[in-house]
């Protein structure tokens, strides 16, 4: 049999010995068995006779397909070759090894049942003279209670008993394992087929920043049409540079969404190529970072053209970098005469295709970004004043800019409902009449590929004469909210324009405890679905716009310079009353 197949800690042995245990490869255990007691005898003399651990991994017709050699403490199972793994099936192999202290499996060796989602684990105690004393295994549970308490563990022992006094018919229970996981699965996915994440936060920072960033993970989970299962918050020191959480805590994740039959493990902070490997290496499940969510949100709500190709570039700078060949596939060269070079393999052939993508999407936008600036000055030209409403993402602004033009544009009670601005035109009580946008909502640690791709649709914001940044004051982070927004304005250079605050929701705090946060923030109050709040906020409007005819200061910034008012017949007119 070829020695490759006996792992792990074989330096020091003598020929004879490697020899033994290369003949354990030769061993057949009946299907039905979990191990005999002839091959549990052999494994725990020669055991006793090196002093290590010896372990077998056997496959599910009772084949010793791998021989393992430890040391006296622990044993470690080779890289296995992904088969049969996936939901409702096992790996379609048993492990079972040596061991000398007594204490039965370990930690260890339940994460590994549960990693490596192996049929069995088993250990087997040698006595003073290397015969084996006891043998006891562990199997897994289906997730049967998919909102089971997080101290429950998903493996069952069986007893244990001396390996002649193993009646156990494996074959038979491993069945009706793998049946009853695939019912669960069939069950589950007959209530709700959407996939199911597990969420990952982890902080250096204090414990109620993770708690709230937490929060508008869960947020950005189910505007996914994820459905959130279970929740982990980890503060470090550091994050780990190979795993971000540490591969013991990284083994615990793992379990836990196995426990809540989890299809996705999603990560709040950006990971890198590296990071997704070494976790990819650990796990089948899909595994996500904050920026791909957000990403895939964008894709899913992009309706125009315009939008379609920012989401797309954006996607595409994300995952050029990310691009890694996996096996024989990916190496694969693609070359010979009148090809680039001496030849490129399948990843390289990938690369370059994305480059290409990437720089005809770039001249795409570049193209609207030029339409865009067109449209403007033609808006300039018939001189009418620009409000744009911004803020948080689901913070009111579509429902708001609804409510003030009696427009039907999309609004939902979830993250970036709106991707494409919409511009409508507004007539105020005093009849003065202005263009209102409604823009893409920000969020904190805006990827910079989505930043860098939206640029040209954020430009609209640039000729507004006045900024109407709107804050849900009833999120618990709202200051937090706040200066985000404020931050990406003035990343994109738009800090120096004219801005009032507006306190969305009020109407779901006390009185008095919205009267106390207006004053302190010098903002306006209001409630988006209830016109008749919205005096306050008009007469603010009419007032910064005059200050900017008279070239006087508004609220912040440099206001632009004065021009006279007119109405452009292009932009349908909505025409504001007071009702109630």
């Amino acid at each position: 049999m070829p020695i490759s197949k006996v792992e792990g800690n074989t330096q020091g042995l003598k020929s004879s010995q490697v020899k033994r245990l290369e003949r354990l490869l030769t061993r057949r255990v009946p299907a039905r068995d979990i191990i005999t007691p002839e091959l549990a005898r052999q494994m725990t003399e020669l055991s006793a006779e090196i002093r290590r651990q010896v372990g077998v991994l056997l496959s599910r017709q009772g084949q010793v397909e791998y021989v393992m050699v430890g040391d006296a403490g622990g044993i470690v199972i080779p890289d296995i070759k992904r088969v049969r793994t996936g939901q409702g099936r096992f790996r379609g192999l048993r492990c079972l090894h040596t061991q000398f202290s007594g204490e039965g499996l370990t930690r260890d060796d339940l994460n590994d049942l549960a990693l490596l989602r192996l049929d069995l684990m088993g250990v087997i105690l040698v006595d003073g003279d290397g015969l084996p004393s006891w043998i006891q295994a562990a199997h897994l549970l289906p997730a049967t209670n998919v909102t089971a308490d997080q101290g429950s563990e998903p493996w069952a022992y069986l007893d244990k008993v001396h390996p002649s006094r193993l009646k156990v018919d494996f074959l038979d229970l491993i069945e009706n394992l793998e049946a009853e996981f695939a019912q669960t699965r069939k069950l589950r996915d007959a209530r709700d087929q959407r996939d199911r994440a597990m969420l990952v936060v982890v902080t250096t920072e204090a414990l109620a920043d993770a708690e709230a960033a937490m929060d508008e993970l869960v947020e950005l989970a189910e505007s996914c049409d994820l459905v959130v299962v279970d929740k982990l918050i980890q503060r470090r020191r550091e994050l780990d540079p190979k795993t971000l959480v540490g591969k013991g805590k990284l083994q615990e994740v793992i379990i836990r969404s196995l426990q809540h039959a989890a299809d996705v493990l999603l990560f709040d902070r950006d990971l890198s190529p590296a990071q997704v490997r070494t976790i990819e290496a650990a796990t089948d499940l899909k595994i996500l970072d904050r920026t791909q969510l957000i990403l895939d949100i964008f894709a899913q709500r992009a309706r125009s053209r315009e939008g379609k190709v920012q989401v797309e570039l954006a996607q595409l700078k994300y995952l050029l970098p990310r691009l890694a060949g996996h096996g024989a596939d990916m190496s694969r060269l693609a070359g010979g005469i009148g090809a680039r070079g001496p030849g490129e393999t399948k990843l390289e052939v990938d690369r370059r295709r994305a480059r290409d993508r990437i720089a005809d999407l770039e001249k795409l936008i570049a193209g609207l970004r030029s339409q865009r600036q067109t449209r403007r000055a033609q808006r300039d030209r018939q001189q009418l004043p620009v409000v744009s409403i911004v803020g948080y993402t689901n913070a009111g602004k579509s429902t708001l800019l609804n409510a003030l033009t009696a427009s039907e544009v999309v609004a939902e009670r979830r993250m970036f409902a709106t991707l494409d601005p919409t511009s409508r035109r507004l007539r105020l009580p005093r009849d003065r009449d202005i263009i209102i946008n409604d823009t893409v909502g920000f969020i904190r640690d805006l990827p910079p590929t989505l930043m860098a791709a939206f640029k040209a649709t954020l430009e609209e914001i640039e000729t507004s004469s006045l900024l109407l940044h709107l804050v849900d004051i009833a999120a618990p982070d709202y200051e937090r909210r706040i200066a985000a927004v404020e931050d990406i304005l003035a990343q994109l250079g738009l800090s120096h324009l004219p801005r009032q605050l507006v306190f969305n929701k009020v109407d779901l705090l006390p009185a008095e405890r919205a009267a106390v946060l207006c004053a302190r923030h010098r903002a306006i109050p209001l409630v988006a679905r209830d016109r008749t709040t919205f005096l306050p906020l008009l007469q603010s409007m009419d007032a910064a716009l005059c200050a900017r005819d008279e070239g006087y200061p508004a609220t912040s910034g440099e206001p632009p310079r004065p021009t006279p008012w007119a109405v452009p017949r292009s932009v349908p007119e909505s025409r504001f009353t007071i009702e109630g």
